[in-house]
């Protein structure tokens, strides 16, 4: 339904921050709620937090431990996560996701189609 692509992952000290991107190939970002993962190869993805389509509303997993922000400029069809003193256990592929309408795991990989294929962000310690 969309195709969605992430990027400003790298390497970087612990301690900095980072301002992730999520875009659209089409339609549009604007038409969905977006969530923000991040995973291990091989490994189940981990829920970071979620927006919603209008941007007025945002959630987010008790792993970010208020470090990080999830915010959406519908004039740029963007979606931003933003990390704020990165940690060591923070290195993963980070990966945006597009809801499903009509899914109620607004939590959990389950209620997301479309995903991206991922940014690595690797933080040193």
């Amino acid at each position: 339904q969309v195709q969605l692509f992430e990027s400003g992952g790298r390497l970087v000290p612990a301690g900095a921050s980072l301002l992730l991107s999520c875009t659209a190939c089409r339609p549009t970002i604007n038409d969905y709620a977006i969530g923000w993962f991040r995973r291990d190869p091989g490994k189940d993805p981990e829920f970071l937090g979620r927006i919603s389509r209008s941007g007025g509303d945002a959630f987010y997993a008790d792993a970010t431990k208020g470090r990080f922000a999830i915010s959406r400029d519908r004039a740029k069809n963007t979606v931003y996560l933003q990390i704020e003193s990165v940690q060591p256990e923070d290195t993963a592929v980070y990966s945006c996701a597009a809801a499903q309408v009509h899914s109620a795991d607004w939590y959990s990989a389950g209620g997301y189609g479309d995903w991206g294929q991922g940014t690595q962000v690797t933080v040193s310690a």
